[in-house]
C-alpha cells in the first residue's frame, strides 16, 4: 500500500482508493479574498477576525489530515500490508507551477499528513517506509517503462511502450507500493 501527495489527490492508496482535500480547498478558495480585504484595514478588529479565520481553518486542515491519516492506516491494517510513503522533503523547491496551484501546494500540510500517518501506523503495529518519489508520476506500473510522454495530462496516465492505462495518481501510488517493497526487503535483509 502506497500514498502518494498531489495537488487533486491529497493522498492515494495502490488500492486505488483517493482522499481528496476538496471541501479544505473550497472553504480556502472562497475565503482567499477576504483577508486581502481584512488586511487593507488595518484595524484591530480586523487582525482579530484574521487570527481567529487562520485558526479556523488551521484547526479544519488538521482534521482533515487526522481523517486521512486514520482511513489509510486502518486500510492498511485491514489488508495487512505497509504503508509507503512518499519522501517529500523540499517538494516546495523542486516542483514548479502556476500560481493558483502553488497556492494550493503550499498551504497544505504534507509533513504534518505523513507525521499523522506515522504515529497511527506506529499504534496499529503497521510498517511505514519513505521512498524517492523520483519518475514515479511517469514510470509504467505494469512494464517499468519511463517516458515523459506516458503522462498525458493532471489524471491520466497511458504507457507508451505496452499501452496500459490507468489514472496517474493511482499508477505513481502503484509504482510508489513497488519501491516500498523493495526497500523494505532490502532494509530489513542485513
Amino acid at each position: 500500500m502506497n500514498c502518494n501527495g498531489g495537488i487533486i489527490a491529497i493522498a492515494t492508496t495502490s488500492t486505488g482508493s483517493r482522499h481528496c482535500g476538496k471541501a479544505l480547498n473550497a472553504v480556502r478558495h472562497r475565503r482567499r479574498e477576504l483577508p486581502r480585504r481584512l488586511q487593507a484595514k488595518q484595524t484591530k478588529s480586523a487582525r482579530r477576525l484574521l487570527k481567529k479565520r487562520r485558526r479556523a481553518e488551521a484547526r479544519f486542515a488538521t482534521n482533515t489530515n487526522h481523517v486521512i491519516a486514520k482511513q489509510i492506516v486502518t486500510e492498511a491494517e485491514r489488508t495487512g500490508n505497509g504503508i509507503a510513503l512518499e519522501d517529500l522533503q523540499g517538494i516546495r523547491d523542486r516542483v514548479r507551477l502556476r500560481k493558483p496551484q502553488r497556492v494550493t501546494l503550499h498551504s497544505w500540510s504534507f509533513h504534518q499528513l505523513g507525521a499523522f500517518i506515522a504515529y497511527k501506523a506506529a499504534r496499529a503495529g503497521v510498517a511505514v517506509i519513505h521512498v524517492d518519489p523520483a519518475y514515479t508520476s511517469q514510470q509504467c506500473s505494469s512494464c517499468g517503462h519511463v517516458d515523459r510522454g506516458n503522462r498525458l495530462d493532471q489524471a491520466s496516465f497511458s504507457c507508451t511502450s505496452c499501452g496500459f492505462a490507468e489514472h496517474a495518481d493511482v499508477n505513481a501510488a502503484r509504482n510508489i507500493a513497488a519501491r516500498g517493497v523493495t526497500g523494505w526487503a532490502v532494509s530489513h535483509a542485513a
